[in-house]
Formats: C-alpha cells, structure tokens, sequence
C-alpha cells in the first residue's frame, strides 16, 4: 500500500507456514490463523489463535496401543485417545506438544476434535544449571527463607568437591519442598541452542511433594491440592530466582522449556496472564 492515504498504516506481514520436523516420523506444520467461527468449539481465550498441525511425515497412520485401562493421567491424554493409546515417537510428540500447550496457555486436539486444556499453573518444578557449586550449608539458608524446618536429608558430595545431596524442607499442609544438588553428565536440550558459557554441569533440581503425591496424575485434583500448589509454586519460582542471583546459570522448567526471570515473577502473580492461545492438532 503506498500513497498519501495509506501512510501511517502499520502493515502486517503475512506469517507463510513452514515445517519443523519433530523426530524421525513426525513434523509440525503452521502456524495457521484460526478466528472467528474456527475458535467456537476450541477452549481458547482469544480472539485469534495459532493453529500448528502434527502429523506422520511419510501420511500414514501411526498404530497405536491397546484403549486406556484408566484415563486419570495429568495430560488428559488417555481421555482423549479412548479408542487406542498412542505410544513410541507418536506419544513423544504428543507429550511435548502437550508440554508446549502449558507453556504458551494453548489446546491440544486429540485427532482434530478432542481438547486437552494443560494448566499452565500445574507447572511447578524447576531446574537450575550453573557452572557454580554450591555446599549443602550455602543453598539451606535459601530454603530455610521460605521453610524454617528445612533441613538437609542426605549428602553424599565427593572429596573434590563435586555435590551431590538433597534438602527437604517439609511443611504442615502443602507437602514438602525438595532440594536435589548433583553434577550431571547431560542437560536438557533446551540449552543447546544457549552458549555453553550461560550454564553448567550442577543441577539445582526444586520440586514439590504434595501430600497425596498420587493427585500430581490427575488431570483434576482437589481443591486443597490446587490451593497447596499455588502456594509452593510461588514459593519454588521466588527460591530459583534468589537462587540464580547467586549463582547465575539458566533456569528450565518441567516441560523442558528455559524459564525467564519475568516468568518466574509472573508465578507469584496468580491473575498473570497464563499464554498466549496457540492450538495444536
């Protein structure tokens, strides 16, 4: 558009799809904008979404497991593949799709028309990778910040130095929060595509144990579960940042996907907007 009554438009570029591949078998195609009527049976609260499809390379089925026993899994995946499980690299795919719906507040459809919702907020373990170790006496004060009965459940650190020992700090409602310190041998591949000087070989890995550990599965746990995680996530998310002020080092969240200081603020804030309404199919 060019000319007088066109100036001070501000002109969008047209996003061409692509590909990515995902494994040996699958790929990813899109993004495709979906609004209007599209989004009337999508769960998706947007205006417009993104649409990315997954699919074999080659167009062929993928064969699939027997149907689900039980469909209580935390992903929702068994309810929405009742007629047969998917498994090997198709599961894997749908794992990580899955994995990227909770991280950017998108929806997965099962075969193009069964939703699965993952709660961003079901998001609470993380890991931090440092070039940094850290005594077991150095990381319990930082515990202790947010748990006073923390204390150190085992350690096993070598003589050159090397840590290797966990922290438990346990509370009266919502579980425990655990602390597990060790030198690792491979990180996730999130960090690849950082430059090696941004990480380490220590992983500082924050998790929580609720008190029924058997509600982590369910794809909708009890109220006090809810209220509990919140709780602890907030309190993962503030010990990771004062963590990584003194150490440095790239934070990774559970889905395998690097967590930035401003997400991790955002935890703390539970009218923070949750994503940004991408589907996947």
């Amino acid at each position: 558009m060019t000319g007088a009554r066109f100036r001070g438009i501000q002109q969008t570029e047209a996003v061409t799809p692509g590909v990515m591949r995902l494994g040996e078998e699958h790929i990813a195609t899109g993004p495709f904008v979906v609004e209007g009527d599209q989004l009337a049976e999508i769960p998706v609260k947007a205006a417009k979404a993104e649409a990315y499809v997954l699919a074999r390379s080659d167009g062929l089925r993928d064969v699939r497991a027997a149907a689900p026993t039980s469909y209580d899994d935390r992903d929702g995946i068994a309810r929405s593949f009742p007629q047969a499980l998917p498994q090997g690299e198709e599961l894997r795919v749908i794992q990580w799709a899955v994995a990227a719906a909770r991280k950017t507040g998108g929806v997965l459809l099962g075969d193009g028309h069964r939703p699965m919702v993952p709660d961003p907020s079901a998001s609470v373990n993380l890991g931090l990778y440092s070039a940094h170790p850290l005594a077991p006496g150095d990381v319990l004060p930082m515990l202790r910040a947010f748990i006073a009965t923390a204390e150190i459940g085992a350690d096993e650190s070598a003589a050159d130095g090397s840590p290797h020992y966990r922290l438990v700090g346990p509370t009266a409602y919502d579980g425990s929060i655990v602390v597990d310190v060790e030198r690792v041998d491979r990180v996730p591949r999130a960090l690849g595509a950082l430059d090696w000087r941004a990480y380490g070989p220590f992983a500082y890995r924050l998790s929580w144990v609720p008190a029924d550990p058997y509600e982590l599965e369910l794809e909708q746990p009890s109220g006090l579960h809810v209220i509990a995680r919140a709780r602890m996530r907030s309190s993962i998310a503030r010990l990771a940042v004062t963590l990584q002020s003194r150490i440095a080092g790239v934070v990774v969240d559970d889905g395998g996907f690097v967590a930035t200081v401003e997400e991790l603020e955002a935890r703390n804030d539970p009218q923070g907007s949750s994503g940004s309404g991408r589907v996947w199919v």
